[in-house]
């Protein structure tokens, strides 16, 4: 499984309007036929920091999502509402294994 970490720091006067964003991308990602997870994250401590855990099949069914146009939406709009770029970190997944076909 390929994993992604993404660490998100939202202005706070977004943070709002990134949940809703976010959302709306998540909602679409999962429908994917690629992914297995797609988490939001939201720390209790700072309400402007999150954390996507995104899960898929494959790097090349990632790298299908990051050309989807409810990525594409969502990276374009959330953009200007972050304090620091985000910052991704790649994993490989090893439980739970992916069924054998």
């Amino acid at each position: 499984m390929h994993v992604t970490l993404v660490e998100v720091r939202v202005k706070p006067e977004h943070v709002s309007d990134f949940i809703v964003a976010t959302r709306i991308n998540h909602l679409e990602s999962v429908r994917e036929p690629g992914n297995r997870r797609f988490d939001v994250l939201q720390s209790p401590q700072e309400e402007n920091r999150f954390l996507l855990y995104e899960a898929y099949v494959s790097a090349e069914a990632a790298q299908a999502h990051r050309q989807s146009v409810h990525y594409l939406t969502w990276r374009d709009s959330v953009a200007g509402w972050m304090v620091e770029p985000r910052r991704s970190v790649l994993y490989r997944g090893l439980f739970p294994e992916l069924a054998q076909p």
